[in-house]
């Protein structure tokens, strides 16, 4: 699984960390997000359903945002 850490960072800085992860990992692969922008939940829900991968997970605690994706 690869870890990602955004934390602190604005869109589109996230997503563009997660399409880079998507596009390094191998299919069935896993990626976890962690952001604190609240911008990132409707950004990460459109990336996966436009690019067909599954977010398999979306948490939310304290201004924390923590998503699943698994690359198609």
């Amino acid at each position: 699984m690869k870890i990602i850490d955004a934390k602190g960072l604005k869109c589109p800085e996230p997503l563009m960390l997660l399409h880079k992860a998507i596009y390094e990992a191998n299919s069935g692969e896993e990626v976890y997000l962690i952001s604190t922008d609240p911008m990132s939940v409707p950004d990460v829900k459109k990336f996966c359903e436009y690019l067909e991968h599954k977010l398999k997970e979306i948490k939310e605690s304290d201004n924390l945002f923590e998503f699943t994706v698994i690359k198609k």
